[in-house]
């Protein structure tokens, strides 16, 4: 259950900053957080990650309900006593269900987070794709460990490892 209120949590975040930029900004309107590097941008994305694959909704939908499906399966079977791995599954679903709700409502995706990093100028992008990068990442962090931990722990059955 705390997975999935960390999710809830997540949609609601996203969803409320997307309202706040839809309502009380133009379309291209930016404001300046830090010169140079933070901006406000009000942009839309009828694609996916840096706007590819622009229009294709109907892709978007099947991949973004297989991608809800596997992740409540993976939370159900896989993260029990593993609170990382629940954790990461967790900000991808709600980071999932985020961009989703987007697609099904307005046909578009709301971007308003936009960065300039050592000066490029990166893709603006929204808090459901952060979850999502975030998950990501902790999801690989998690895959390391268990490697770790498996090569660990035949080391120590087969009696080969040598300190």
């Amino acid at each position: 259950m705390f997975y999935y209120l960390i999710a809830i949590f997540v949609i609601l975040l996203d969803q409320f900053t997307k309202w706040l930029i839809v309502k009380n900004m133009f379309l291209g309107e930016s404001i300046t957080i830090i010169d140079n590097v933070l901006y406000i941008t009000s942009h839309r994305n009828r694609g996916a990650a840096w706007g590819i694959l622009q229009g294709q909704m109907w892709l978007f939908y099947v991949i973004t309900i297989v991608v809800i499906v596997a992740i409540i399966y993976y939370l159900y079977k896989a993260a029990r006593g593993k609170m990382l791995l629940g954790v990461s599954l967790a900000l991808m679903l709600g980071g999932a269900i985020g961009n989703f709700i987007d697609r099904v409502l307005r046909k578009e995706v709301v971007d308003f987070i936009h960065t300039y990093i050592f000066s490029y100028n990166f893709p603006v992008f929204n808090i459901a794709d952060s979850s999502l990068v975030i998950g990501v990442i902790l999801l690989m962090i998690q895959m390391l460990l268990d490697e770790r931990g498996s090569k660990e722990k035949s080391y120590g059955e087969n009696g080969t490892h040598h300190s």
